[in-house]
């Protein structure tokens, strides 16, 4: 039986399965694209890039198109991860380093595998954050945004944003509020890392009969971690979010609530002093447009005891938004509800 007649032999068996039998017929060690990403911790994205940009290694393919990695595979792909994390060297660059050294004579260069501890996904992501942290902190933008770029391919947007970007803007926050940032350092952080944000409202797709989103922080309110998470998490569920950020200004939320036919509206306070005032705006918004929704959110309403609207109170943990969601948000707008 040859390898085709193998392959359509086993179409309806496992991956695993399938592996067993072509690492008979090849007689070596093979491995999956699934099982090399999960041996090395490198999201099988990147590995299809690193191959199909740079040909970091050329693994063999049956002919349906299975991705077969050899040991001398996994540890070439072993030194370049090393290379970009441990030496910050651009992936093109490992692999014409790559390249070089094994055209050396064989035993000038033979990739071993690693005897240093491979690092957590809590130790990679500090790391790289760090990275980025310093960079900003001293002004190098590009070497910043070229870290965040460069993370976005190893870890994806998801762990990226809630395990790196946002752990940093914290960080940016506490560091100006401590003395430790001056307004200027804080300003540019912040900015340089919101605007990655923004980028990727764009990317997802608006599913008009969802209610339109407005979201903003009172005046007074100068952190918008919180409510910058938030409003992603309504663009990645469709919705439409006018953003408008922090230290919005009172007077000009009612004409854009009612041009845009706003229905539900976000607030975001870090400071309990501003729960009061915030109360008042929602009350006299509320006075104005009957049918509104409110999401409020932010460290200024974590165990609040005396909020006027309790209700609208968020789950502080993001995980239990996307129940919130479906449960107040997915659903049809109340009778009278047009502006």
């Amino acid at each position: 039986m040859n390898l085709a007649e193998t392959e359509k032999a086993t179409a309806s068996i496992s991956e695993h399965a399938l592996l067993d039998i072509l690492r008979k017929r090849v007689g070596t060690k093979v491995y999956s694209i699934k099982q090399v990403a999960a041996m090395l911790d490198i999201p099988t994205v990147t590995l299809r890039a690193w191959e199909n940009r740079y040909s970091a290694v050329t693994p063999e393919r049956t002919e349906s198109g299975y991705r077969l990695y050899t040991d001398e595979n996994v540890e070439d792909l072993r030194w370049l991860k090393q290379q970009v994390e441990q030496h910050q060297t651009n992936i093109s660059e490992a692999v014409r380093m790559l390249k070089a050294n094994k055209a050396k004579p064989a035993e000038a260069f033979i990739p071993t595998p690693s005897t240093t501890p491979v690092p957590t996904m809590e130790e990679s992501y500090q790391r790289i954050a760090d990275q980025i942290y310093d960079s900003l902190y001293q002004f190098q933008g590009e070497r910043a945004n070229g870290l965040i770029d460069f993370g976005f391919t190893m870890y994806g947007y998801d762990s990226m944003f809630y395990h790196v970007l946002v752990p940093i803007l914290v960080r940016v926050g506490d560091a100006w509020e401590q003395g430790r940032a001056s307004v200027a350092q804080e300003h540019f952080m912040t900015q340089l890392i919101s605007q990655r944000f923004y980028q990727f409202f764009h990317l997802f797709p608006i599913y008009p009969h969802l209610p339109k989103v407005l979201a903003l922080c009172p005046e007074g309110e100068h952190h918008q971690v919180g409510l910058l998470l938030f409003s992603l998490f309504m663009r990645k569920n469709g919705a439409e979010v006018l953003y408008l950020g922090a230290n919005t200004p009172e007077e000009g939320i009612f004409p854009i609530i009612r041009e845009q036919k706003i229905k539900l509206v976000c607030l975001s306070i870090t400071s309990p002093g501003l729960m009061e005032r915030c109360d008042q705006l929602v009350s006299r918004i509320k006075d104005e447009f009957p049918h509104m929704r409110f999401v409020l959110g932010g460290k200024g309403y974590e165990h609040a005891e005396h909020a006027t609207y309790p209700e609208w109170i968020m789950p502080e943990h993001s995980s239990e938004w996307q129940g919130w969601l479906e449960r107040e948000y997915l659903v049809d707008m109340p009778p009278g509800s047009q502006y």
